[in-house]
């Protein structure tokens, strides 16, 4: 039987349906595991690519992932400090936070950009619940102590690291099928609230609850081995490739402290990270739902070492 005529809608229709074809192997083997998203200013700040990271995100609960993310917003918080007259100040890369800055760190982060985009998610057909201080607070900590040049501890105000955190009413909010919105504030045992980190913040999340996956939402692409070349591209990486690339030089700059980072979350039991540019649109469901990926996926070395092909191992002498 000769093949049947296909004009150009009929192929474009295939070539769709092959997509999900591919993707049906990677949905079976996400289906009820726990990704946490980190959300960062960069992409909060593009309207359109957090659109289409919301409805990623609805997409993949609606697939059976759990999804809980964990958002910062430094940009909003800026803006907010310059119409009230504060100039921010930054010590070792942290946001200074007195009293006054951490009164706004609350409101535009913890209150309007938490609630915001737990409403978006409602929206676009998903179902979401913001966790912060005027609802069930998740994260708790203690103020961070950092050293300077001169070995003396430097003053940060009321910055923060998680120290704990209530994976059961996370838990509990995922398994209903509900996503957990979180911003990068703890409450500390003193009772004060702390300004965290929303990096280390996602990595505390990530590993208190065993996640599957940590996904980081970046305005780069992932790791290149140059700069100027997007087609450099590593698409996975290995923790030990990782350290040999910061080690030689490829991975430099502003890229070591993201990637040391994701290393710790490694160590922490976290079995892989994805680094993603978030303004890539759908970038959430062509990293996990295809084969290539369009960031940087880093697995731990256990985990590499029990994905590899049995005759890739050598053999026991």
């Amino acid at each position: 039987m000769p093949d049947p005529i296909i004009c150009l809608t009929q192929r474009q229709a295939i070539e769709k349906a092959d997509t999900l074809i591919e993707a049906l192997s990677w949905i079976r083997k996400f289906r009820d595991t726990t990704t946490v998203i980190k959300l960062g200013g960069s992409v909060l700040e593009h309207p359109d690519a957090l659109r289409h990271l919301l409805l990623d995100i609805v997409f993949m609960t609606t697939l059976g992932m759990r999804v809980i993310v964990v958002h910062g917003g430094g940009k909003a918080i800026s803006r907010a400090m310059d119409t009230a007259g504060i100039e921010p100040r930054f010590v070792q890369g942290r946001r200074y936070t007195d009293a006054a800055t951490l009164d706004i760190v609350e409101r535009v982060l913890a209150t309007e950009l938490n609630h915001d985009l737990a409403a978006k998610i409602e929206e676009f057909g998903g179902r979401a619940m913001s966790l912060n201080f005027l609802s069930t607070n998740v994260l708790f900590g203690e103020p961070l102590t950092l050293t300077g040049p001169d070995g003396t501890a430097v003053d940060l105000g009321r910055v923060g690291e998680v120290t704990r955190v209530d994976r059961l009413t996370i838990d509990n909010l995922a398994y209903a099928g509900q996503v957990p919105v979180i911003p990068s504030m703890a409450m500390g045992s003193d009772g004060e609230k702390l300004n965290v980190n929303a990096d280390t913040a996602a990595t505390a999340v990530a590993a208190a609850i065993n996640a599957e996956k940590l996904v980081v939402l970046s305005d780069i692409p992932g790791v290149l081995t140059d700069l100027d070349d997007h087609e450099s591209l590593v698409h996975s990486l290995t923790a030990t490739e990782a350290r040999r690339m910061i080690a030689d030089g490829t991975i430099a700059d502003g890229m070591i402290p993201k990637i040391e980072g994701c290393l710790q979350t490694l160590d922490q039991g976290v079995k892989k990270i994805h680094i993603i540019d978030g303004r890539l649109r759908h970038s959430l469901l062509l990293e996990i739902y295809t084969t290539s990926g369009v960031g940087t996926e880093l697995v731990a070395d256990s985990v590499a070492a029990a994905n590899r092909p049995a005759s890739a191992v050598a053999p026991v002498a």
